[in-house]
């Protein structure tokens, strides 16, 4: 599978980054290790990880408030967001076609 992210969500990913490098040394690389992780755990299990809507799942990251939503399309994975968990819940909500109300 390939893997693909909505311009939201890197510049998600960019911004959560910036901030944990402010917070302290090291702990921004540590974050990106985490979404890493993510995505290797997603590409190896893409249907493993809690539906939230039609072909949306959620992958919740360890040691960070913040959860990868993704869609599967035939044999893509797109993160739609790098969803902090502390705030606003599905403001993602709309960003995947399948999901727009």
């Amino acid at each position: 599978m390939t893997l693909r992210f909505l311009r939201p969500a890197a510049d998600e990913l960019a911004a959560a980054v910036a901030h944990y490098d402010q917070q302290g040394a090291g702990l921004g690389d540590r974050f990106l290790d985490a979404v890493q992780h993510g995505l290797d755990q997603i590409g190896e299990w893409p249907h493993a990880w809690q539906a939230v809507g039609p072909q949306i799942r959620r992958y919740l990251l360890n040691r960070f408030p913040y959860a990868l939503i993704y869609a599967l399309d035939n044999d893509e994975i797109i993160v739609i967001a790098v969803a902090n968990l502390h705030r606003r819940p599905d403001y993602w909500r709309g960003r995947w076609p399948s999901d727009a109300d």
